[in-house]
């Protein structure tokens, strides 16, 4: 499922005051405290060991930002949100990581701190190479008793969850500049439960696919390990305003969610989101036509596969964004994946569109909607069980749709209130396991303790309308409130 955002979709973490990469915030540094020896200058003592200068990087983290600091250059129009406290300051746009013309504004976690006195942080900052990551916890109380499904990522109800902790070696390829071809990749690596989700067939996926502990709420080992990003990125300046071409594993452009858990407005993900493809694998050119057009077209081998797996099949993408004159307003219709093969592993035809409007710089929405069907599944054709899904003798096709809005609402750089609504129609059943209409209600908040920690709480009911689809078919709603933490490093 994509990033939808950020980038993508990123696609990572949330975003800057004035950008993001992938989604990563880009608080900026310490100001001077009027100490005799400001903590902003500790995590640069040679002197100190790596440790030291680790939990000093912590320190400086969590005093204020400096107001004044200056803003990077960017071409085109600024940045339409504030961020933090939103995930990300920038317009959806999968397949970058960052809109062309927008800088790189990725600051300097703790380890990339701790590190800048070795030899290997040297030659990182020479390169420009960034390494980071976080570490994501949950916990849940809720109405069901065996599974939470189709709430995702947080399946198993009543417990804490290691839900992921993430490593992203990355370099970003500077697209404000037009004078020089610019190179960048990604390799960002996720181990914990919601490996359940991102996995791709052919890349590592034998812990999914082929180890299935008895009475689980999902198949696969509980824990695994995924490589969720290893793409390479190539900027031609001279093809029109700016072209990236990335090669390798990306995140699925259109959704306004994301796999990586700081990218997202809430803790749990939408029904949409849990349903629809995470990953691709292939050839993507995102193109720059003027500052309010873009356009992106790529050829990859099918939803979830790797381009190497039997299961690949040859399957076409391309997206359009347009942002308003005045910045308050952006479309962003995909044909995500199209083909003209039948079901295969995760073989989806999916058309889909996100919609954002800016009310002010502290108040906007998100609405994304979409079709997906796949032709010649197993068990979905004629002559099914009435309210069995999968139980034809016959293959068929089978679709669903959905619609889901987020509402936005900065309270201070430190505080984001969201607020979803989602309708989803599963029509055979397909995707969750039972043929019913959904609808479901999500309010969270997001707390920055300071810009590497984050504390998510959130209170969720979920309706199914033609059949009991929770606690595996038990119910017909569920209640669940959760809350995570994320602790960057």
């Amino acid at each position: 499922m994509g990033l939808g955002a950020m980038t993508s979709a990123f696609g990572m973490a949330p975003g800057a005051s004035t950008g993001s990469v992938d989604g990563i915030p880009a608080w900026i540094g310490a100001a001077d405290t009027g100490q005799a020896t400001p903590v902003s200058a500790r995590s640069s003592d040679c002197a100190q060991n790596i440790f030291k200068r680790l939990s000093a990087a912590y320190r400086e983290d969590a005093q204020p930002s400096d107001p004044n600091s200056p803003v990077p250059a960017r071409r085109g129009m600024n940045a339409p949100l504030d961020s933090p406290a939103f995930p990300s300051a920038e317009w959806q746009l999968g397949g970058v990581s960052f809109p062309i013309g927008a800088p790189d504004e990725n600051s300097q976690y703790p380890l990339e701190k701790a590190l800048g006195c070795t030899a290997l942080g040297q030659w990182m900052q020479k390169h420009r190479i960034e390494m980071f990551g976080w570490v994501n916890v949950s916990g849940n109380i809720s109405t069901s008793n065996f599974t939470n499904f189709p709430l995702s990522y947080q399946v198993r109800p009543n417990r804490v969850e290691f839900d992921q902790a993430v490593l992203n070696i990355q370099r970003i390829v500077d697209t404000v500049q037009t004078d020089h071809l610019d190179w960048g990749f990604n390799i960002s690596t996720l181990y914990g439960y919601d490996y359940h989700f991102t996995t791709m067939k052919g890349v590592f996926s034998n812990q999914l696919l082929n180890n299935s502990p008895p009475n689980a709420q999902l198949p696969g080992h509980i824990y695994g390990i995924d490589p969720m990003l290893f793409y390479v990125d190539i900027y031609v300046p001279w093809v029109a305003e700016g072209m990236v071409v990335r090669f390798g594993r990306w995140l699925s452009l259109p959704d306004i969610e994301a796999q990586f858990s700081p990218n997202n407005y809430l803790v749990t993900h939408s029904i949409l989101y849990t349903a629809d493809p995470y990953t691709q694998m292939g050839v993507l050119t995102t193109t720059r036509i003027n500052a309010q057009w873009t356009v992106q077209v790529g050829i990859n081998g099918s939803d979830d596969t790797a381009v190497w797996n039997h299961s690949a099949r040859p399957t076409f993408q391309a997206c359009v964004r347009w942002v308003s004159a005045s910045n308050d307003d952006m479309l962003y219709p995909c044909i995500n994946s199209v083909n003209g093969s039948d079901y295969n592993y995760d073989n989806l035809q999916m058309y889909a569109m996100t919609w954002g409007h800016r009310f002010n710089q502290r108040f906007h929405t998100l609405t994304e909607a979409y079709e997906m069907y796949a032709r010649g599944i197993p068990g979905y054709g004629p002559g099914g069980m009435p309210g069995m899904a999968g139980s034809s003798p016959l293959p068929g096709k089978a679709g669903e749709f959905g619609v889901v809005n987020y509402m936005n609402f900065e309270l201070d750089t430190s505080n984001m209130v969201s607020f979803r609504n989602e309708f989803y129609n599963d029509e055979k059943g397909q995707r969750t396991g039972y043929a019913t209409r959904y609808s479901e209600h999500t309010l969270g908040l997001t707390h920055w303790v300071s810009q590497d920690l984050e504390i998510r709480p959130e209170l969720r009911y979920d309706h199914s309308y033609d059949e009991a689809a929770y606690d595996k078919g038990k119910r017909n709603y569920q209640v669940v409130a959760l809350i995570d933490v994320i602790l960057h490093y």
